[in-house]
């Protein structure tokens, strides 16, 4: 039987997986079929089922042989986890819905979907608001993000300049193949700048160093010396900007005035031939590489692998995201505009996949799940959901309400602002 407890049900609970249905396709899932099963054996008053999909990493079939029930209709189920945004007309009324959705910063192209689940009194949760005591995320794929970034950098390199091939990943490549292709590889004697310390710069940098790139000093970076083998240094904010008024550099100060602050970046783009993205940009913030830094003939660098994806934000050759299919496309800087990817040598070379933990889905979801399992399916199943800080400060929508801590949302929804 199931039971009611303020806004979420506990025991004797059904979990459903939804098939993903956002184009481009995602083959991510939040529980590999083990982890379904050892979840379904640890608390057998549960069930989970899985939404039939012929896209998802791993098959119907893989689920089947680990004794999980794998069908189209997920009406009866009490929660249901997805990846990605959930298509408005296939919501079911008064369920409690799981997945990044998009909405929260008011993003205008998902305001349907917001409407579409208030309207059928939803509950929903979104995976990115899921942080820890100390604001930090717990459930997110950046750490991914980083490793096959830096993966489709280097690919594109090779594309653009015709040194070396590596593959296209299909949808059974993991790290252990990832890998595998760069250390097989004849890698360029070049220079990566990668920018951050999240988890998307460390994905980078983990990934760099397994192939046995050299990380270099800053001074060591920006010189002209020659090197012996791929190399890479990391610049975190204090490295990218300077206050204007020649004052040290204080990040409670950056965050709360960053107009007072200039991009540094040039100290580093006239060494680096790669640039990989992973620091956070906010709007207010100080633009690094703007149109004029691109058509500064000064600029080496000459593909770009923005895994951060700010669409036009601090990286303006970043014009639109691109997928999977075609990863890649030419920006040239003497007329801001979009060209064919490969197409001139003065053109800059950009990577802008927002989705690249796909590149690894067998990985990065069995990731994804430990990380699940641990802070959201333990207390739903245990029934302690209502006590999980966690999940109650990521629930955007009760019964199609607005919580309090979203309810800033309300003349979004509207279409108001």
């Amino acid at each position: 039987m199931v039971f009611e407890r303020g806004m979420f049900k506990f025991q004797g609970m059904k979990i459903g997986l939804l098939n993903e249905t956002k184009n481009p396709i995602d083959n991510r899932v939040a529980l590999s079929p083990i982890q379904a099963k050892e979840l379904m054996e640890r608390f057998p008053d549960s069930t989970i089922v899985v939404q039939r999909s012929d896209i998802r990493v791993f098959s119907d079939d893989e689920y089947r042989n680990a004794g999980i029930n794998v069908s189209d209709d997920l009406s009866d189920c009490d929660v249901l986890f997805g990846i990605k945004e959930v298509k408005s007309s296939t919501l079911i009324p008064s369920k409690h819905y799981i997945y990044f959705g998009h909405i929260a910063k008011k993003q205008a192209y998902n305001r349907p979907l917001l409407l579409a689940m208030m309207g059928k009194g939803i509950t929903y949760t979104d995976y990115e608001y899921m942080v820890g005591a100390d604001g930090k995320r717990l459930c997110a794929f950046g750490w991914w993000a980083g490793v096959v970034g830096v993966y489709y950098t280097l690919q594109g390199y090779g594309l653009r300049t015709g040194e070396y091939a590596l593959p296209k990943p299909d949808l059974k490549f993991q790290m252990k193949d990832l890998k595998k292709q760069l250390l097989s590889t004849d890698l360029p004697k070049k220079k990566i700048l990668v920018t951050g310390n999240g988890r998307v710069s460390q994905g980078a940098q983990f990934i760099l160093d397994a192939i046995g790139a050299t990380r270099l000093s800053k001074e060591e970076f920006c010189s002209n010396a020659p090197i012996s083998q791929l190399s890479y240094t990391v610049a975190c904010h204090e490295d990218l900007v300077s206050r204007t008024d020649n004052e040290p550099y204080s990040h409670d100060h950056f965050i709360n005035h960053p107009e007072l602050y200039k991009s540094n970046f040039m100290t580093w783009g006239r060494y680096a031939d790669m640039l990989v993205t992973g620091h956070f940009w906010a709007p207010n913030q100080p633009v690094y590489l703007d149109e004029e830094n691109l058509r500064d003939p000064d600029l080496r660098i000459k593909m770009i692998g923005d895994v951060t994806c700010d669409i036009k934000g601090s990286i303006k050759s970043t014009i639109r995201s691109s997928t999977h299919d075609d990863p890649f496309y030419d920006y040239n800087p003497n007329t801001g505009s979009e060209e064919k990817a490969f197409s001139g040598e003065n053109n800059i070379t950009v990577m802008a996949v927002d989705t690249c933990p796909n590149a690894l889905a067998h990985d990065s979801s069995k990731y994804f799940g430990d990380m699940l399992i641990q802070h959201v399916f333990i207390p739903l199943l245990k029934g302690e959901a209502d006590q999980s800080q966690v999940i109650r400060g990521a629930t955007i929508l009760d019964k199609g309400q607005l919580t309090e801590r979203f309810s800033y949302l309300e003349a979004f929804a509207k279409g108001e602002e």
